[in-house]
């Protein structure tokens, strides 16, 4: 028997619930709030722990807020369930770099260099061009 809790069940919360916990958190994001949406997607993490978006978000939120070892963590943990990510990626190779784990973040700049997405191949170039 686990003994994990079941969040979504105790509360009596549908996915619709958390749709709209997300999209409170998302509209502190567009506002520059990030502390604030930090808070909300740390509570989607645990309503919701398999939700690659929520942890790449709050990976995201972390690298924003300076706190580059729990963004590796939860960019990790979101690429677990998605791993070709190309954003999420971009991110966790930023926070290696940031960390000082140049050999490795440079590596994963240099694997998004020729992505298709000009927009992903543009700032991987330019995180190779700021540590090289």
């Amino acid at each position: 028997m686990s003994s994990a809790i079941k969040w979504l069940d105790l509360l009596g919360w549908t996915e619709e619930e958390i749709n709209d916990l997300r999209f409170v958190a998302y509209s502190y994001i567009k506002q520059g709030h990030y502390k604030t949406a930090l808070k909300f997607f740390e509570a989607l993490a645990v309503l919701s722990p398999h939700s690659a978006y929520d942890l790449q978000t709050l990976g995201a939120l972390y690298l924003e807020t300076g706190d580059n070892l729990t963004a590796l963590n939860y960019l990790d943990r979101s690429l677990q369930i998605e791993a070709n990510h190309p954003p999420t990626l971009l991110n966790r190779a930023k926070a290696l770099l940031l960390l000082g784990y140049h050999k490795q973040g440079i590596g994963a700049a240099l694997q998004l260099q020729t992505h298709a997405d000009p927009k992903i191949r543009g700032q991987a170039e330019a995180l190779i061009l700021s540590y090289t």
